[in-house]
């Protein structure tokens, strides 16, 4: 799931070099923690949060492929 955070990330921004994805676990199940550039924010984000919710919707249903639970946040 980190990877592909990290390429979609990577392939929304104008500064790749700065994209950084942590994974934690804990009794949640596995929070993914995403941190771009300040002026790529607004990037990742997307409009009405559109990309965002994409994201985090593309993490949950690996996830539960994986019988366990994600989130998705931005940094």
């Amino acid at each position: 799931m980190k990877e592909l955070i990290e390429y979609i990330a990577k392939s929304i921004v104008n500064s790749p070099a700065d994209v950084v994805v942590t994974e934690e676990t804990n009794e949640n199940g596995i929070l993914l923690k995403l941190q771009v550039a300040d002026e790529d924010k607004g990037r990742v984000i997307g409009k009405q949060g559109r990309i965002a919710r994409a994201m985090r919707t593309l993490i949950m249903v690996k996830a539960a492929k994986q019988g366990t639970k994600a989130s998705l946040e931005i940094l």
